[in-house]
Protein backbone atom coordinates (compact mmCIF):
# COMPACT_ATOMS: atom_id res chain seq x y z
CA UNK A 1 0.00 0.00 0.00
CA UNK A 2 1.43 3.48 -1.19
CA UNK A 3 0.40 4.78 2.22
CA UNK A 4 0.75 2.15 4.66
CA UNK A 5 2.84 4.18 6.99
CA UNK A 6 0.53 7.39 7.40
CA UNK A 7 -2.48 4.70 8.01
CA UNK A 8 -0.55 3.03 10.25
CA UNK A 9 0.42 5.82 12.15
CA UNK A 10 -3.12 7.43 12.06
CA UNK A 11 -4.10 3.95 13.71
CA UNK A 12 -1.84 3.68 16.31
CA UNK A 13 -2.63 7.10 17.68
CA UNK A 14 -6.16 7.05 16.92
CA UNK A 15 -6.49 4.39 19.49
CA UNK A 16 -7.67 6.41 22.38
CA UNK A 17 -10.32 7.88 20.44
CA UNK A 18 -11.52 4.25 19.29
CA UNK A 19 -11.78 2.89 22.90
CA UNK A 20 -13.76 6.13 23.27
CA UNK A 21 -16.01 6.24 20.04
CA UNK A 22 -16.85 2.73 19.99
CA UNK A 23 -18.40 3.01 23.72
CA UNK A 24 -20.11 5.97 23.58
CA UNK A 25 -20.93 4.79 19.86
CA UNK A 26 -22.63 1.97 21.37
CA UNK A 27 -24.38 3.82 24.20
CA UNK A 28 -25.86 6.12 21.76
CA UNK A 29 -27.41 2.88 19.87
CA UNK A 30 -28.96 1.36 22.75
CA UNK A 31 -30.29 4.76 23.28
CA UNK A 32 -31.75 5.49 20.39
CA UNK A 33 -33.49 1.50 20.22
CA UNK A 34 -35.17 2.28 23.78
CA UNK A 35 -37.09 5.02 22.17
CA UNK A 36 -38.17 2.35 19.77
CA UNK A 37 -36.37 3.80 16.36
CA UNK A 38 -35.03 1.72 13.91
CA UNK A 39 -31.63 0.52 13.98
CA UNK A 40 -30.35 1.71 11.29
CA UNK A 41 -31.37 5.47 12.02
CA UNK A 42 -27.99 4.81 13.49
CA UNK A 43 -25.12 4.03 10.79
CA UNK A 44 -27.15 7.08 8.36
CA UNK A 45 -26.84 9.32 11.71
CA UNK A 46 -23.14 8.67 11.92
CA UNK A 47 -22.47 8.61 8.28
CA UNK A 48 -23.99 12.55 7.50
CA UNK A 49 -24.62 13.90 11.27
CA UNK A 50 -21.21 12.80 12.81
CA UNK A 51 -21.46 14.84 16.17
CA UNK A 52 -21.94 13.12 18.67
CA UNK A 53 -23.22 15.37 21.51
CA UNK A 54 -25.76 16.27 18.47
CA UNK A 55 -27.02 12.93 17.72
CA UNK A 56 -27.88 12.62 21.38
CA UNK A 57 -29.55 15.53 21.40
CA UNK A 58 -31.12 15.02 18.01
CA UNK A 59 -33.18 12.33 19.65
CA UNK A 60 -34.47 14.34 22.15
CA UNK A 61 -35.89 16.76 19.15
CA UNK A 62 -37.70 13.70 17.72
CA UNK A 63 -39.04 12.64 20.92
CA UNK A 64 -40.12 16.43 21.28
CA UNK A 65 -41.20 16.98 17.40
CA UNK A 66 -39.22 19.45 17.48
CA UNK A 67 -40.11 22.07 13.96
CA UNK A 68 -36.98 22.17 11.81
CA UNK A 69 -36.23 26.10 12.59
CA UNK A 70 -35.64 25.05 16.73
CA UNK A 71 -33.19 22.26 15.46
CA UNK A 72 -31.27 24.23 13.32
CA UNK A 73 -30.76 27.13 16.35
CA UNK A 74 -29.94 24.00 18.53
CA UNK A 75 -27.37 22.47 16.12
CA UNK A 76 -25.39 25.49 15.90
CA UNK A 77 -25.71 26.43 19.33
CA UNK A 78 -23.81 22.60 20.31
CA UNK A 79 -21.31 22.80 17.14
CA UNK A 80 -20.87 26.49 16.91
CA UNK A 81 -17.54 25.38 19.23
CA UNK A 82 -16.04 23.42 15.84
CA UNK A 83 -15.79 26.77 14.40
CA UNK A 84 -13.12 27.82 16.35
CA UNK A 85 -11.06 24.93 15.91
CA UNK A 86 -11.65 25.27 12.12
CA UNK A 87 -9.93 28.61 12.50
CA UNK A 88 -6.33 27.33 13.85
CA UNK A 89 -6.14 24.42 11.71
CA UNK A 90 -6.42 26.66 8.53
CA UNK A 91 -2.53 26.50 8.35
CA UNK A 92 -2.65 22.79 8.58
CA UNK A 93 -5.23 21.80 5.81
CA UNK A 94 -3.73 24.49 3.61
CA UNK A 95 -2.87 22.10 0.92
CA UNK A 96 -5.29 19.37 1.55
CA UNK A 97 -6.36 19.78 -1.97
CA UNK A 98 -9.68 17.28 -2.50
CA UNK A 99 -9.39 15.89 1.00
CA UNK A 100 -10.77 19.39 2.68
CA UNK A 101 -14.13 19.14 2.58
CA UNK A 102 -13.82 15.58 4.30
CA UNK A 103 -11.27 17.11 6.59
CA UNK A 104 -13.84 19.73 7.92
CA UNK A 105 -16.35 17.38 7.89
CA UNK A 106 -14.68 14.78 10.65
CA UNK A 107 -13.08 17.47 12.72
CA UNK A 108 -14.41 16.13 15.77
CA UNK A 109 -13.12 17.38 19.24
CA UNK A 110 -11.04 14.17 19.34
CA UNK A 111 -9.85 14.46 15.95
CA UNK A 112 -8.76 18.32 16.69
CA UNK A 113 -7.47 17.14 20.52
CA UNK A 114 -5.02 14.46 18.40
CA UNK A 115 -4.24 16.88 15.74
CA UNK A 116 -2.86 19.57 18.36
CA UNK A 117 -1.25 16.99 20.52
CA UNK A 118 0.71 14.78 18.45
CA UNK A 119 3.55 16.46 16.58
CA UNK A 120 4.14 15.91 12.80
CA UNK A 121 6.54 13.61 11.45
CA UNK A 122 7.63 15.37 8.59
CA UNK A 123 8.61 12.10 6.35
CA UNK A 124 4.65 11.83 6.26
CA UNK A 125 2.19 12.57 3.43
CA UNK A 126 0.43 15.08 5.90
CA UNK A 127 -2.64 15.16 4.15
CA UNK A 128 -2.91 11.45 3.75
CA UNK A 129 -2.01 10.91 7.18
CA UNK A 130 -4.81 13.85 7.95
CA UNK A 131 -7.33 12.04 5.94
CA UNK A 132 -6.76 8.69 7.53
CA UNK A 133 -7.08 10.08 10.68
CA UNK A 134 -10.17 11.52 10.26
CA UNK A 135 -11.39 8.40 8.43
CA UNK A 136 -10.64 6.34 11.50
CA UNK A 137 -12.17 7.92 14.26
CA UNK A 138 -15.70 7.90 11.95
CA UNK A 139 -15.08 4.24 11.40
CA UNK A 140 -14.94 4.12 15.36
CA UNK A 141 -18.07 5.82 15.71
CA UNK A 142 -20.25 4.57 12.89
CA UNK A 143 -19.51 1.14 14.37
CA UNK A 144 -20.21 1.31 17.82
CA UNK A 145 -23.28 3.55 16.71
CA UNK A 146 -24.46 0.67 14.83
CA UNK A 147 -22.95 -2.69 16.78
CA UNK A 148 -25.21 -0.36 19.97
CA UNK A 149 -28.32 -0.42 17.78
CA UNK A 150 -28.01 -3.79 16.54
CA UNK A 151 -27.83 -5.07 20.18
CA UNK A 152 -30.53 -3.12 21.46
CA UNK A 153 -32.90 -4.08 18.98
CA UNK A 154 -32.90 -7.12 20.68
CA UNK A 155 -31.84 -7.14 24.34
CA UNK A 156 -32.40 -4.23 26.57
CA UNK A 157 -30.55 -2.51 28.91
CA UNK A 158 -30.59 0.08 31.32
CA UNK A 159 -28.46 3.06 29.61
CA UNK A 160 -27.54 5.41 32.65
CA UNK A 161 -24.37 6.58 32.97
CA UNK A 162 -22.83 5.51 29.49
CA UNK A 163 -22.69 8.57 27.98
CA UNK A 164 -20.03 9.36 30.79
CA UNK A 165 -17.86 7.94 28.48
CA UNK A 166 -17.27 11.32 26.30
CA UNK A 167 -15.98 12.60 29.65
CA UNK A 168 -13.86 10.29 30.10
CA UNK A 169 -12.30 10.30 26.69
CA UNK A 170 -12.01 13.83 27.38
CA UNK A 171 -10.04 13.69 30.35
CA UNK A 172 -7.62 11.55 28.60
CA UNK A 173 -7.12 13.84 25.80
CA UNK A 174 -6.65 16.94 28.07
CA UNK A 175 -3.96 15.03 30.23
CA UNK A 176 -2.22 14.65 26.89
CA UNK A 177 -2.56 17.84 25.81
CA UNK A 178 -1.08 18.72 28.89
CA UNK A 179 1.91 16.15 28.92
CA UNK A 180 2.59 18.35 25.39
CA UNK A 181 2.22 21.60 25.97
CA UNK A 182 3.65 21.75 29.70
CA UNK A 183 1.65 25.28 29.89
CA UNK A 184 -1.06 24.75 32.80
CA UNK A 185 -2.14 28.53 32.02
CA UNK A 186 -4.84 27.18 29.22
CA UNK A 187 -6.29 24.41 31.32
CA UNK A 188 -6.74 27.04 34.65
CA UNK A 189 -8.56 29.80 31.93
CA UNK A 190 -10.93 26.83 30.80
CA UNK A 191 -11.32 25.62 34.39
CA UNK A 192 -12.20 28.95 35.39
CA UNK A 193 -14.22 29.71 32.56
CA UNK A 194 -15.92 26.30 32.86
CA UNK A 195 -16.72 27.02 36.13
CA UNK A 196 -18.22 30.69 35.63
CA UNK A 197 -20.79 29.45 33.24
CA UNK A 198 -21.72 26.28 34.95
CA UNK A 199 -22.34 28.63 38.03
CA UNK A 200 -23.57 32.08 36.04
CA UNK A 201 -25.38 30.31 32.84
CA UNK A 202 -28.65 28.47 31.94
CA UNK A 203 -27.57 24.78 30.54
CA UNK A 204 -28.25 25.45 27.16
CA UNK A 205 -26.12 28.65 27.20
CA UNK A 206 -23.25 27.22 28.93
CA UNK A 207 -21.15 25.95 26.41
CA UNK A 208 -20.52 29.15 24.10
CA UNK A 209 -20.41 31.37 27.24
CA UNK A 210 -17.76 28.95 28.38
CA UNK A 211 -15.72 29.26 25.08
CA UNK A 212 -16.14 33.51 24.60
CA UNK A 213 -15.06 33.95 28.67
CA UNK A 214 -11.99 31.12 27.71
CA UNK A 215 -11.02 33.48 24.54
CA UNK A 216 -11.53 37.02 26.46
CA UNK A 217 -9.18 35.58 29.28
CA UNK A 218 -6.25 34.14 26.77
CA UNK A 219 -6.23 37.10 25.16
CA UNK A 220 -5.31 39.09 28.31
CA UNK A 221 -2.92 36.46 29.31
CA UNK A 222 -1.65 35.78 25.70
CA UNK A 223 1.79 36.55 27.05
CA UNK A 224 1.58 33.80 29.24
CA UNK A 225 -0.03 31.49 27.31
CA UNK A 226 1.89 31.65 24.19
CA UNK A 227 5.06 30.62 26.41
Amino acid sequence: MKYEKELKKAFSISIPVMMGYIVLGFAFGLLLTSFNYPWYLAPIMSIFIYAGALQFVAINFFNAKAGLIDIAIASWFVNIRQSFYGLSLLKRFKNSGNFKPFLIFGLTDETYALLTTIKDDESLSKKHYYLFLGLLNQLYWIIGCTSGALIGSYVKFNTAGLEFSLTALFVVLCIEQYKNLKNIYPFIIGAISSIFALIFVSSDKMLIVSIVSSLILMFFLRKKVEA
